[in-house]
């Protein structure tokens, strides 16, 4: 089996592993993607998630890690997919390959063709590729705002799913909140071009007068209400809508003063639209090869521009090879996005200032975490010596002894209790791990005596 190289940073030391029992049950966390940067749109396309498909997938993922049960969440967007688990940290390597083959499985494809695509990161490292995402930076588009919406629906929908946890509960929460710094502290916002934006620039160069330009918007999410939103603006000659669910379409395309058509009408409407825009959740394309041939032979060679803003594509590929297409997909409008270099710079190294202390703050919080079962079990055995001596205080009490007698036998007896196990560990050490077992016992257990009268602490003060 291919082992999976994991991207990690810095954490806490490993547990004891001389064979005696330790309580450190750390949790670990790793994100399992691919990207824009990573696979090309098909790829991308075929392992995409619908809204409605997340919920039964996080459910087979647990299926199939059921020795595990760990906490997962995935993320779906038009520019990536991403899973983000969380788990006991001596189980990771074993959950990070069948996690791997599990979503290839969904694509059809090979857990070696994954790899090849995608990134594995731990810890430290999942969490500031969490807040990088959330805030705009590893997107295709720099500080676009939609990706802090589509990651508060991953978080829902693991949690309708039963899949979300505690530990990723903390991870998103956080990345969230450094999102909200990163926005308001900095200019990135401010810098981006949308994608939105991108395709009118586009649409400008390729007609004259758009006053003069008919426009099809297919699909009624937030991605077509935006694009719709900045086409608005420039005042084209009619703007159209259409989609599976009339009423959806109709309350759209009324915002904008347009028509909306039922989608089973649009092949036989297609060559009335200059401009056609589409990004649904379909599984399969909607506009096909035949259906565009048609149009354009209707429109006697007139030009079409088309973008398809859907991940798995809405327009078949091969309408590119068109003469009289000009068919772009978010990967062709990722060039057109540019900011000021400068400035931009700036902000990105304002950001990840922000980002460093998200990831140093959540990277304590899962050192404590990694703690408290420890924790848990001092409190448990104290009160089980306390219990104990108190039990054996009565009993002296009801035979009549002195109750000074009894109170101090009960102070040695829990004075012996607490010692006894670091005594032996004392006797039993040799060498440097004794100098050290003897330095972590003084600052245990001597902290108060290795005052000097008057320091901060004294009793006396």
């Amino acid at each position: 089996m291919m082992p999976v190289k994991v991207a990690r940073e810095t954490g806490p030391a490993d547990s004891r592993r001389d064979g005696r029992r330790t309580y450190n049950s750390a949790v670990s966390v790793f994100a399992l993607g691919l990207n824009h940067t990573t696979a090309p749109l098909d790829l991308r396309g075929r392992l995409a998630f619908a809204p409605e498909q997340m919920a039964p997938a996080l459910q087979g993922l647990r299926e199939r890690l059921q020795r595990n049960v760990p906490e997962a969440a995935l993320v779906s967007t038009c520019n990536r997919t991403e899973l983000y688990v969380a788990a006991n940290a001596s189980q990771l390597q074993d959950l990070v390959r069948p996690t791997v083959d599990w979503l290839a499985e969904q694509g059809g494809i090979s857990g070696g063709q994954l790899l090849d695509h995608s990134y594995v990161r731990e810890d430290r490292a999942a969490a500031r590729h969490a807040f990088r995402v959330a805030a705009g930076l590893d997107s295709m588009v720099l500080g676009e705002p939609q990706i802090l919406g589509q990651m508060k629906q991953a978080v829902r929908m693991a949690d309708e799913a039963g899949t979300l946890g505690t530990t990723l509960h903390q991870l998103f929460q956080r990345s969230f909140a450094v999102a909200k710094e990163v926005r308001t502290s900095t200019e990135i916002g401010s810098h981006s071009i949308s994608m939105a934006a991108a395709a009118v620039r586009l649409a400008s160069q390729l007609f004259e007068d758009m006053a003069q330009v008919k426009v099809l918007f297919v699909g009624a999410g937030e991605m077509i209400e935006l694009v719709a939103t900045h086409f608005a603006a420039r005042t084209p000659k009619a703007m159209a809508l259409a989609n599976r669910t009339l009423e959806r379409g109709e309350h759209l395309a009324s915002k904008f003063g347009g028509e909306a058509m039922r989608l089973s009408d649009m092949p036989n409407r297609l060559h009335e639209f200059d401009a056609v825009i589409s990004c649904t959740a379909s599984s399969l394309p909607i506009i096909g090869l035949g259906a565009v041939e048609r149009a354009l032979k209707a429109r006697r060679r007139r030009p079409m521009f088309m973008v398809d803003l859907a991940v798995p594509r809405d327009i078949e590929p091969e309408v590119a090879q068109l003469g009289d297409v000009y068919l772009y997909t978010v990967d062709d409008l990722s060039a057109l996005v540019q900011t000021a270099s400068e400035k931009r710079q700036a902000a990105v190294a304002q950001a990840e200032a922000i980002i460093d202390a998200g990831v140093q703050s959540f990277s304590h919080w899962l050192d404590q975490r990694a703690a408290v079962p420890l924790i848990q079990a001092l409190n448990r055995q104290a009160d089980d010596w306390g219990a104990a001596e108190l039990g054996r205080a009565r009993k002296l009490l009801a035979r009549g002894e002195p109750v000074e007698k009894v109170l101090e036998a009960m102070a040695r007896g829990l004075t012996h209790k607490m010692l006894h196990g670091t005594m032996a560990e004392l006797h039993a050490a040799e060498g440097e791990e004794r100098t050290r077992l003897a330095d972590t016992v003084s600052r245990l257990f001597l902290r108060q005596s290795q005052r000097r009268p008057g320091e901060p602490g004294d009793p006396g003060r």
